[in-house]
């Protein structure tokens, strides 16, 4: 790097520096500290408050079972549920869900043991892919605690929000219904 007489290089410098040492201290001050409890386990972060529920899953906690598909809404690959009710977890802000419980797929099994929707998604072979089925599963774990689906219609209607790209849908309703008669 090539300095003029005028110190214009080194004035160039120093506002560069201005700059980043301003942005740092506006991030600093317009992060926000929230409580999530996810999958039993209580965690205190402090985020740009603009961070989806989903990007904290992934990005900050490590939990990736919950997947990023459109970032959209519309494909249900990141439902998760919080306080037992399914959401697309990349359209809500984590500041909103502070205190809340966040159940995802890698919370559902107990004590070693598979959730019935896992186990019925695998004894219906209920995926191809696999990408779209944490939140295929944690959509069906809502509808099922939500007590309204009592059809084969209901059920597609009511999980319509999830898409499966590889076509899988009989082999998935037929998984909600056995889990939905071990209920």
């Amino acid at each position: 790097m090539i300095e003029n007489d005028d110190g214009s290089d080194k004035n160039a410098r120093m506002a560069r520096s201005s700059r980043a040492t301003g942005q740092a201290q506006t991030n600093a001050a317009s992060s926000v500290s929230i409580s999530v409890t996810v999958n039993g386990r209580q965690h205190a972060l402090t985020l740009d408050p603009r961070t989806t529920l989903l990007d904290v899953l992934r990005e900050h906690l490590d939990l990736t079972g919950t997947k990023k598909g459109c970032d959209h809404g519309q494909c249900g690959a990141c439902t998760v549920l919080v306080d037992g009710r399914r959401v697309v977890s990349c359209l809500i802000l984590a500041v909103m869900h502070d205190g809340a419980s966040v159940t995802t797929i890698e919370g559902l099994a107990k004590n070693g043991t598979l959730h019935p929707l896992q186990q019925a998604f695998i004894d219906h072979d209920a995926f191809q892919c696999g990408y779209c089925t944490p939140g295929q599963i944690c959509s069906a774990a809502g509808l099922i605690a939500e007590g309204k689906a009592k059809t084969a219609d209901e059920i597609r209607e009511l999980m319509s929000g999830n898409i499966c790209r590889c076509g899988a849908y009989p082999n998935i309703l037929a998984a909600i219904q056995q889990a939905m008669r071990q209920s």
